[in-house]
């Protein structure tokens, strides 16, 4: 399954931006990380976007700007919310193989102890666990390829999906 793309989707704090580093590297491919396209365009912090514009104006940016992104031979690391965008995830598809990088809800948990500056788009009052409940079927309907991450350290996980995609 050789495409000119990986893109990588899963929950905020799956390791999306630091994994993809190092794939990128390992496939010799450019690094794109569509939440850093998004601070850049509207010169912002994430978190900041998410609390004086709203969820739903955040959610309408990122997949206006995720849907025109176009790349080759790139590893796309992409925010969490980005499956909320139809015509974002329309492109990713075209763009490449859509890897769901898969973590227990647990993990995620101990992970995610920044929330609030990390720019995750969660509703007042919403739990890690009522997110991963929300979007883990939106994750599981776009993938091409469902890599768990249990258990394995950052390089096993590359070399995963470097066996996955084919080099």
């Amino acid at each position: 399954m050789k495409m000119n793309n990986i893109i990588l989707i899963g929950m905020p704090g799956a390791g999306k931006s630091t994994l993809g580093v190092v794939l990128a590297k390992a496939l010799g491919f450019d690094f794109v990380d569509t939440d850093l396209i998004i601070q850049s365009e509207q010169k912002d912090k994430l978190y900041r976007i998410i609390q004086k514009k709203g969820i739903e104006k955040f959610i309408e940016i990122e997949n206006k700007t995720v849907a025109s992104l176009r790349v080759e031979n790139s590893v796309v690391a992409t925010g969490g919310s980005v499956i909320f965008g139809k015509e974002a995830m329309e492109n990713l598809k075209k763009l490449g193989t859509v890897v769901y990088l898969e973590v227990e809800e647990k993990e995620i948990e101990k992970r995610l102890s920044n929330i609030k500056t990390r720019g995750v788009v969660m509703k007042d009052g919403e739990t890690v666990e009522e997110i991963y409940n929300t979007r883990t079927p939106l994750y599981e309907k776009y993938a091409d390829i469902t890599v768990s991450c249990e258990g394995l350290d950052l390089e096993k996980t590359v070399e995963q999906i470097i066996n996955f995609v084919g080099e």
